[in-house]
């Protein structure tokens, strides 16, 4: 079986050796730059994962796919920054603060190009299985951000509602980084499907991971600053779940201290307020319980393939290390 220390070495070895045409600057420098600041690679890493299952060499066709579902989960990132306002990512700049705004819309729509290059270099025999399924989850990411913003318009969101965004906004693309490596390698439908499943779940689990830590986390480990859903008003899991939780008065006061504008040099009183009423009404440890959930529900997906020990483990593995931080 390919093992995850050879996993790592054929990420570290994508990710340092891709490239971007050098004119013009102005439009290639913010990929180049996003690159270069990293991330744990995480949708390569699933699809690779998953070929690991069936497969025991990791070939050139597979690691273009593996760039392409990071170059366009990159391409998401430039522009969910702009509509967030969010200054940090990955403890850098972001290209909307460091250039501008124009500049990280264009580089992020030639990055969207890119992926699908990257994409189309998939073996002839597969490439409509490929594409078909990239193109849809492209498409659902961009409803995931829609639904994303007209929430904020809203007052309250219902966890159905929430879930069913992360879902489309977050779930899918790792759904897909597990099926595509399946598809690759000639998996069955059914264990194809499996492994869908067990990606689509790892990404809610990591979506109300990441509300989670976006509260509760270390900055330096986090990358970008803790309460920025909070400062800027922005429903997640936690939001959701206290509007379950809460009512009458207490939901009232909830939502008016949660949606107010403040300066920024109250920004931290804010969040400890809205933190405190999270831990006063166990919305925390709820939001922990459902990384477990998620992640138990992705375990049992994944069991459906009947996998030999150490192939069962390495999905296990992949598991805990996305989501333990917040379990």
């Amino acid at each position: 079986m390919i093992t995850e220390k050879r996993i790592d070495g054929a990420i570290r070895r994508l990710f340092s050796e891709i490239t971007f045409p050098d004119e013009p600057a102005g439009l290639y420098d913010p990929l180049r730059y996003m690159i270069s600041i990293g991330g744990k690679r995480i949708r390569p890493r699933l699809c690779l994962t998953a070929w690991a299952m069936f497969k025991d060499r990791i070939t050139p066709r597979l690691l273009d796919v593996a760039a392409a579902l990071e170059v366009f989960h990159t391409f998401t990132l430039l522009h969910d920054d702009i509509m967030d306002r969010s200054p940090l990512r990955r403890g850098q700049a972001t290209v909307w603060k460091k250039w501008n705004e124009d500049t990280a819309i264009l580089s992020g729509d030639v990055m969207q190009i890119d992926a699908y290059k990257r994409i189309a270099k998939a073996p002839s025999d597969k490439l409509e299985a490929v594409l078909g399924l990239f193109s849809k989850t492209a498409a659902e990411v961009c409803e995931g951000q829609q639904f994303d913003m007209e929430f904020e318009s809203l007052s309250e969101v219902s966890m159905d509602d929430y879930c069913k965004m992360i879902g489309l906004k977050t779930a899918v693309l790792l759904a897909c980084s597990a099926k595509m490596g399946a598809v690759l390698a000639g998996a069955t439908e059914k264990q194809s499907q499996a492994l869908y499943d067990y990606g689509y779940k790892l990404g809610m689990a990591f979506q109300v991971a990441d509300d989670y830590l976006d509260a509760f986390g270390d900055e330096k480990v986090f990358g970008k600053p803790i309460g920025g859903d909070i400062v800027n008003c922005k429903k997640s899991w936690l939001t959701v779940r206290s509007c379950e939780k809460l009512t009458g008065r207490s939901k009232a006061a909830f939502l008016k201290r949660f949606n107010e504008v403040v300066p920024e040099e109250e920004n931290k009183c804010k969040i400890a307020d809205i933190k405190k009423i999270y831990i006063d009404n166990g919305v925390d440890e709820d939001a922990r319980a459902e990384v477990r959930r998620f992640t138990q529900e992705a375990l049992e997906a994944a069991g459906r393939l009947r996998l030999n020990a150490v192939r069962a483990e390495a999905l296990r593995r992949f598991a805990e290390n996305l989501v333990g931080r917040a379990k």
